[in-house]
């Protein structure tokens, strides 16, 4: 897929799970690496960025194995790579190539780094120049100052401090830091411009200190490693979720009212992209910080305000504050950022030109972008992404302005973010929930609004049969409660004109016989089995939008839809159709049975002790007792008129 479409939306409400950061993921596998031991790495994200590192590492000898969950195990090598020549490619990672590029120029080998064409352009000369001050060699095979780089064995001598630029990136200094230990003699490093990013190298820092190596800072100007230590492994690490993806979800809760939360970071992350919440507070959000969380909501009253800002400290985080500024009363500046210059793009050019797109007033300098919003976006406007994938994650928030927006390539985020088009959905795209008792003719209803609509669909009263179909297909055991919830979690199901699929076959009759009747019952008494169905009908929330049906649709599933209805009629009327539906269906039925049935069937549900069936306090009351099917979707229809979809 080169485009993705988003709809105009207008809401952004609910949770995301983050994932793992990239940042603190390739550090700690290029540290597990190194150390003396092996390492769990749990949570590692599972990105193009992590796999180039994952790869390199694998190259070089490093033991690496796959445990399943985003768990890793790395079997450490003290410091020496087992394998002393190789051919790397880094594809377009900086938070691989540069610290591997430092790490690789200090352990005798003799290797070659290569990557993408932007990678070519992106600078890596003061990190060679720093060491190169040491002995190492260091030879560029292009370009000067730029990668492909070959690196030949060294004696590397510590005679003076090593001194740096820190004015371009600060992973030149990650870099020296993380590579530095393996030299026994310790080592100095002194800052010759101002450091920018310093919370990156706070993250260093911090993992450096878990697998055993300190470091002693004197402002951000010189850092000293002593003499004497080794990287050892701290058995069981967790990567926390990813605070810079964090500030796209913040920012739609922000721009859309919210409240939207982010889960994997919080008030005591190690990384300085959570203090993009603060950022927002001075456009006049509502944050709320928790231990692992953070919430976001739009201001109390009125438009976000505009701001002035020095965003040296989160310029990766910073893009996004860009694409809010197209929602803040007045001309919004983002200063200091001289570092996108650098990035997988220059995102100061590239940036200024998708912003004027959409209506904007852009300036920009050298280190500096300044946005005056227009009075209304334009729509259908077609952003190019430039292989970058922040630059994908940002202008997606534009459709938050009511207006259809094109992604070119969407594809780019899988640097960092695979699934994020889905997370994005899973807050923004509406959600219509219809519940009601059994027979109440919610799957029908529910059906044609979505096909009205061209919203997806979900049944999800058929998910139990199909997961106990699955199971008997797959020779899994009902009752084997893990096996089972793994098939339940990627259950292969969609519901197209009126037909039931499960990996594409036809299966709407076979669900209905009694053998996936009594292995639903069966599959459905499983608490790991619901917790799994649970977590697939919401990922069934795609773009532009989702209609559900089924039990505790805007209850529990869905408690943040945008319109919730509660479809019923008398016993009497449901029993009268369920019986023509199976005499139309060449089936038995005995009209007092089913109407006994239905009568049971609603006071077991309204008396559950999870859950019970009732109509929701924010949900539309629609009878159908004296309508027809076509009736019933036109009341319908009209709710959903009201909230604008």
């Amino acid at each position: 897929m080169n485009h993705l479409d988003l709809p105009a939306l207008t809401l952004a409400a609910g949770t995301v799970r983050l994932p793992g950061s990239k940042s603190i993921s390739n550090r700690m596998l290029l540290l597990a690496a190194l150390a003396e031991g092996t390492t769990e790495i749990r949570d590692l994200l599972d990105s193009d960025d992590t796999r180039v590192m994952l790869a390199a590492l694998a190259k070089v000898g490093v033991g690496i194995t796959a445990l399943g969950g985003a768990t890793w195990r790395v079997e450490g090598c003290n410091g020496v790579f087992p394998v002393r020549d190789a051919d790397l490619f880094m594809g377009n990672a900086g938070t691989a190539i540069r610290p591997l590029t430092a790490a690789l120029a200090l352990s005798g080998g003799h290797y070659r780094l290569s990557g993408v064409s932007r990678m070519h352009e992106r600078p890596i000369g003061d990190l060679v120049d720093g060491l190169m001050q040491i002995g190492a060699d260091v030879r560029y095979t292009g370009n000067p100052g730029f990668p492909p780089l070959a690196i030949h064995p060294a004696q590397v001598k510590l005679a003076a401090p090593i001194r740096l630029r820190g004015d371009v990136s600060s992973q030149f200094l990650t870099a020296l830091l993380m590579a530095l230990p393996l030299i026994d003699s310790g080592a100095v490093i002194e800052m010759t411009t101002e450091l920018i990013s310093r919370p990156y190298v706070e993250i260093t820092l911090n993992l450096m200190a878990r697998f055993g190596v300190e470091v002693r800072r004197e402002g951000w100007q010189r850092f000293t490693i002593p003499a004497g230590q080794r990287y050892r492994s701290p058995g069981v690490l967790h990567v926390e979720g990813d605070a810079s993806a964090a500030s796209y979800f913040l920012a739609a809760g922000v721009i859309c009212g919210g409240p939207v939360r982010v889960e994997g970071v919080g008030r005591n992350s190690i990384q300085g992209d959570v203090r993009f919440a603060d950022a927002l507070e001075t456009m006049g959000a509502r944050i709320e910080w928790g231990e692992q969380y953070i919430e976001a909501r739009g201001p109390a009253a009125g438009k976000l305000k505009a701001f002035d800002l020095d965003l040296n400290h989160i310029p990766d985080a910073a893009m996004t504050l860009a694409v809010a500024a197209l929602f803040a009363d007045g001309r919004c500046v983002l200063r200091n950022i001289a570092s996108w210059r650098v990035k997988e793009t220059d995102r100061i050019a590239a940036m200024a030109t998708e912003l004027r797109k959409l209506g904007a007033t852009v300036e920009e300098g050298a280190d500096f972008i300044a946005v005056t919003p227009a009075s209304t976006l334009i729509p259908h406007v077609a952003i190019d992404t430039y292989d970058d994938h922040r630059m994908a994650m940002c202008f997606s928030l534009a459709a938050l302005g009511g207006v259809p927006v094109t992604i070119t390539d969407p594809q780019c985020v899988k640097k960092t973010f695979p699934d994020y088009f889905d997370a994005l959905a899973e807050i923004a795209a509406p959600v219509i929930a219809i519940d009601g008792p059994s027979a109440s003719g919610k799957g029908t209803v529910a059906e044609r609004v979505a096909a009205a609509l061209g919203y997806h669909y979900l049944d999800s009263g058929s998910l139990y049969r199909l997961t106990a179909l699955a199971a008997i297909r797959a020779a899994v055991a009902l009752d084997d409660e893990a096996g089972v919830a793994g098939l339940a979690a990627g259950l292969p199901a969609s519901f197209e004109g009126g037909r039931i699929l499960l990996a594409g076959d036809n299966v709407t009759d076979a669900i209905r016989s009694e053998e996936i009747s009594v292995g639903a019952s069966k599959v459905a008494a499983l608490p790991a089995v619901r917790a799994a169905l649970l977590a697939r009908q919401r990922a069934y929330r795609r773009f532009p939008g989702l209609v559900a049906d089924g039990r505790d649709m805007g209850s529990v599933v869905f408690p943040t839809a945008v319109v919730k209805v509660f479809l019923t009629a008398s016993a009497e009327v449901r029993a009268e159709r369920r019986y023509k539906q199976l005499i139309a269906k060449g089936m038995p039925a005995n009209m007092h049975a089913l109407l006994q049935d239905l009568q049971e069937r609603d006071a077991r549900d309204a008396q559950r002790s999870v859950a019970p069936l009732r109509q929701c306090d924010d949900a539309d009351l629609v009878d159908t007792t004296e309508m027809n099917i076509e009736a019933a979707v036109a009341a319908v229809m009209a709710i959903v008129r009201q909230q604008r979809l």
